[in-house]
């Protein structure tokens, strides 16, 4: 019955690339027999993809999403026979990489490495629930199917580097070994010892032959049992069962073609003139898996009942977070850097919030996000990533997605160019994930260009679905972490290292506008647009520039995002006269609402941070200078 399982599968996928005339076939049917056992033993229910009981299962290598979409429809999930027939279609439910709004995808990963990283995210999460619930409540494994290449990304050594420092026994990787990618054999990139690799960083390690069921059963009962990560090695050939093709990279990224599956279906007792086939007793065999696992959230939601009254709040305040007992800081007329303001503002969130939580990337001294007298992880709130910027953020991912918690990510802000992909799948996902960039411009100083950031500013504000705040003050900062909270998408916070002079109240409009007015004179010649640091500097020049009888308006733009999604009445208020954006940063989308941009086109200077200020003109004389020369221009 597995086997026939396991190729109904395999037929469904090389059925649903073949219409497609796109996909991957390979690994998907080299993984068929693993899926059919590894659906034996998975506690899920598909009547409800949210139950937070359930085992995790994550796929790494996306691009073998129909294996996934074929194990979703059979097991009774949100997919019907059409959906499979509009694989990698538009608007399909069926998409060429796994995205959230598919029911029971867990996570988008995207490129490969992610979902291993993702995984461990998952088993962190559920560690710390557990602490949090109980064990009764929480005690669930995450799977994770992943293949050569994610093991060949850094990030995997980064995330199994934590797994394994941190025990996390619920954690169970399969490594789909068929030692072929897109150029051929792994071989010719790829010879180290997996295995070796694994043990030292403190994974149980199994390896099995991955088409024997006997073999991929009792490694499965061997992993949920053991006391570390698990790491199954499954020695497969790619494209099993597709004849010629079998053990061929040229099986990986192309579909098979119609007579090669028909010989193929024939060979195996299908019927090769008839595609999509699902055998009854197959059909059966996938729905018992939803009576049990409706049986399964029965007895699960039985226990949740008998919760001390307790365990019960402290879930419905996990479940859904109460941001109006957050104690905000009142920073009015306090000269700070920002990244000061913002570390005792999440100190307040995380004592009000029990699910908000995060860590650094050995910054956090620095990045002043220590949330003090809270613990360490798994029993506090402070984790610890190391110098693992990547991993950090889509294990963070992983706990934003996990139904409990808010997770915050930090590091320099010249140093997020380590973490951008899986900041970029936060965006693409919707998460409430909030990223801390701390050191935000050529203000860094003496530690010069390779820790300066010039052109990151531009890339994050240019991500869909995402809000990037660079706030002037402490004031600022609170509303904008008032904006983030309510918002279901990523925020990212882009911060000061030197103290910068309290702003006044606005004139009109308010942070939660993107942009608004803090020096308002009739008839303006100019308006002086800033964000951060820049903006005292701007106010301090107009005032410079009126002694002169050159009159200037200044505003703030702590969200550019939020700012050019007003309307053109407000956008006409604030933008007066001749506009010029100034930001300490190569910032080319402020020509979208400015007449001139005085920025930095070149990278940084090391040097005291007033110094490389001066030099890059970012002083009163010099920006005076920039708009007089304007005027004489005109």
């Amino acid at each position: 019955m597995l086997q026939k399982q396991a190729n109904t599968i395999r037929f469904l996928c090389a059925d649903m690339i073949q219409k497609a005339n796109s996909g991957h076939p390979g690994a998907p049917m080299g993984l068929a027999d693993i899926m059919s056992v590894l659906s034996t033993h998975l506690v899920h229910n598909p009547k409800d993809p949210t139950w937070l009981n359930r085992d995790r299962l994550v796929f790494s290598g996306g691009h073998a999403s129909a294996l996934l979409y074929s194990f979703l429809y059979l097991s009774g999930y949100d997919i019907n026979l059409d959906d499979l027939k509009n694989f990698r279609q538009l608007h399909s439910k069926t998409p060429g990489h796994p995205e959230i709004f598919t029911s029971g995808v867990e996570i988008a990963t995207g490129p490969l490495g992610q979902g291993i990283a993702n995984a461990v995210g998952f088993a962190m999460a559920a560690k710390k629930a557990s602490l949090l619930l109980g064990e009764d409540i929480i005690n669930h494994k995450v799977y994770c199917l992943c293949g050569d290449g994610d093991l060949q990304e850094g990030i995997s050594y980064e995330a199994c580097s934590l797994a394994g420092l941190h025990n996390l026994d619920n954690l169970i990787i399969i490594y789909d070994s068929n030692n072929i990618s897109i150029e051929g054999d792994v071989a010719i990139a790829f010879n180290e010892n997996v295995k070796d690799r694994f043990r030292a960083q403190n994974f149980e390690v199994l390896e099995i032959d991955g088409h024997d069921f006997e073999q991929i059963d009792l490694a499965l009962k061997t992993a949920k049992e053991s006391k570390k990560p698990c790491l199954i090695i499954a020695h497969t050939t790619i494209a099993k069962g597709a004849l010629e093709l079998e053990g061929s990279h040229h099986s990986h990224g192309a579909p098979l073609g119609e007579e090669l599956i028909k010989k193929a279906k024939q060979a195996l007792g299908f019927d090769p003139q008839k595609t999509f086939e699902i055998p009854e007793d197959v059909k059966v065999r996938f729905e018992a898996v939803v009576e049990l696992g409706d049986l399964l959230q029965a007895k699960w939601e039985q226990k949740v009942k008998n919760l001390s009254e307790d365990k019960k709040a402290l879930l419905k305040e996990l479940l859904e977070p109460d941001f109006s007992k957050i104690n905000f800081p009142d920073f009015k007329g306090k000269d700070l850097a920002t990244r000061d303001s913002n570390g005792v503002i999440l100190n307040e969130i995380a004592k009000a919030i029990p699910g908000f939580l995060g860590g650094s990337a050995d910054l956090g001294p620095s990045n002043k996000t220590e949330l003090k007298d809270m613990g360490d992880f798994p029993c506090g709130k402070n984790i610890h990533y190391g110098i693992r910027e990547h991993a950090m953020t889509a294990i963070n991912n992983a706990f934003a997605r996990y139904g409990l918690f808010l997770p915050f990510s930090a590091t320099f802000f010249i140093f997020s160019e380590y973490l951008k992909p899986a900041a970029r799948i936060a965006a693409l996902m919707k998460i409430k994930h909030f990223f801390i960039f701390t050191h935000d411009s050529i203000g860094v100083g003496e530690d010069g260009p390779t820790h300066q950031p010039i052109e990151q500013l531009s890339t994050f504000r240019a991500m869909p679905n995402s809000l990037t705040f660079r706030v002037g003050d402490g004031v600022e900062n609170v509303k904008a972490w008032q904006i983030a909270l309510k918002t279901n998408m990523p925020s990212i916070f882009v911060l000061s290292r030197q103290k910068l002079d309290a702003l006044n109240d606005p004139i009109f409009g308010d942070v939660e506008n993107g942009a608004y007015l803090l020096k308002e004179e009739a008839n303006a010649q100019f308006t002086l647009l800033a964000s951060g640091s820049e903006v005292s500097l701007c106010l301090k020049t107009a005032m410079k520039l009126q002694e002169k009888n050159i009159i200037c308006n200044v505003v703030s733009m702590p969200c550019y995002e939020l700012f050019i999604k007003q309307d053109k009445a407000y956008m006409k208020r604030i933008l007066q006269g001749k506009v010029i954006g100034v930001e300490a940063a190569n910032s080319n989308e402020l020509y979208r609402i400015c007449d001139e941009v005085y920025g930095i086109d070149s990278f940084g200077e090391s040097g005291k941070d007033k110094d490389v200020f001066e030099f890059f003109g970012f002083s009163e004389e010099k920006l005076s200078s920039y708009i007089i020369s304007l005027c004489d221009g005109d």
